[in-house]
């Protein structure tokens, strides 16, 4: 080996090795402070994007599960307000079976009756005043009567002499319209409208052209009740389609992915007596008190069915909370392996590097004065 004094490669070979050693004290020290294996992409680019692609995961699923949360809890609020409106009906059942039966004055079928309809303004309060965050859980009900002519337009002739009737239950007014020479779809809804700014019909009540191009008669107000009658054979007469309105509670899961994502929708009917089939009946007679008692009854077979469906969605909603709630902590165990540090070995490597700093320090300053001895040589 050659003696030289222009180049100590000795220190040369320790100061490289310092100066690793002290990149990976740096490193170990970052990991400590952070409790992260990979503080930066170049530490394992390919761990780091496999860990950011399980936090995405990871965050989709919690949101999921705050979602599935809210739409449960808008579910067992109409649930709740259902069982309410069972409470009720239960009632209703007892007074009509009371009423149904003879004896009874006029005055206390009277009262009898009374006391129903509070009762179905009870049930319309329920439907109309139910919210869950601000919104509406059941929406407006109303109701809707559709002609059975269709493929007409606004411009379609009636029949002059004709006579169209529509009653209202919510006002008590009825309407009737006799077509003239002239009269049209468009000249029917003028009249329509003009009878609602009269007060004879519900607000909101209009005639509207379905994709059919059926005349429908509807509006949107709870319980009412619209029963429409023509004589002209362009309608065709009216058929009631029953009650139009409702809501429903939509719930969005996602893990992140565009394969991982789901809708469930909870289907909410709208709630009125009207809905109930309920809005006409009384228990002024006996006779029609016997009537009430069978509608009252099959409108608990309503809404008992349909709080068997929201608790249907309810069970599923909390079955698919448990899978998130798993999937979560199984992709945060994954997560967990590839990025955060291992603090057992981390703490023997900073015990292993502050030595070897040490080490390398000694012998970079032996190295220094190993250069000396060449002046010995001079002597």
């Amino acid at each position: 080996m050659s003696i030289s004094i222009l180049n100590n490669i000795s220190s040369l070979i320790a100061e490289n090795a310092v100066s690793n050693t002290q990149s990976s004290l740096q490193s170990t020290l970052q990991q400590l402070s952070t409790g992260l294996r990979i503080n930066s992409g170049a530490e394992d680019p390919a761990g780091l994007s496999i860990a950011d692609g399980l936090g995405a995961n990871i965050a989709a699923l919690n949101q999921s599960t705050q979602n599935v949360s809210n739409g449960i809890g808008l579910l067992q609020t109409a649930d709740g307000a259902l069982s309410q409106v069972v409470t009720v009906l239960n009632q209703a059942v007892t007074i009509a079976t009371e009423a149904s039966n003879g004896g009874l004055s006029s005055s206390q079928s009277a009262a009898l009756n009374t006391q129903f309809q509070s009762i179905l303004n009870e049930i319309n309060q329920i439907g109309s005043t139910t919210n869950f965050n601000g919104a509406s859980v059941f929406g407006a009900a109303g109701n809707s009567t559709t002609s059975t002519q269709g493929n007409l337009l606004a411009t379609t002739a009636l029949t002059s002499g004709s006579v169209t009737t529509i009653s209202d239950s919510q006002t008590g007014g009825t309407f009737v319209y006799k077509a003239g020479g002239a009269s049209t779809i468009t000249t029917l809804q003028t009249a329509i409208a003009a009878a609602v700014t009269a007060g004879q019909l519900s607000a909101g009540t209009a005639l509207t052209l379905n994709a059919g191009g059926q005349a429908v008669i509807s509006n949107a107000v709870a319980g009412d009740v619209l029963t429409a009658t023509t004589t002209d054979s362009v309608l065709g007469g009216f058929n009631s389609s029953g009650v139009v309105g409702g809501t429903g509670a939509t719930v969005f899961t996602s893990d992140g992915t565009g394969g991982g994502a789901a809708s469930l929708t909870t289907a909410i009917t709208a709630l009125s007596s009207g809905n109930l089939l309920l809005s006409s009946s009384n228990l002024s007679t006996a006779a029609a008190a016997k009537s009430a008692l069978t509608a009252i009854t099959a409108a608990i077979t309503t809404v008992a069915a349909e709080r068997g469906g929201i608790g249907a969605s309810v069970n599923q909603l909390t079955a698919d909370t448990n899978v998130e709630n798993t999937e979560v902590q199984n992709l945060t165990s994954s997560q967990n392996s590839i990025q955060n540090a291992d603090i057992a070995s981390t703490t023997s490597n900073l015990a292993q590097y502050n030595i070897l700093e040490q080490t390398g320090f000694a012998a970079l300053s032996q190295s220094n004065s190993a250069e000396q001895n060449v002046l010995k040589l001079l002597q």
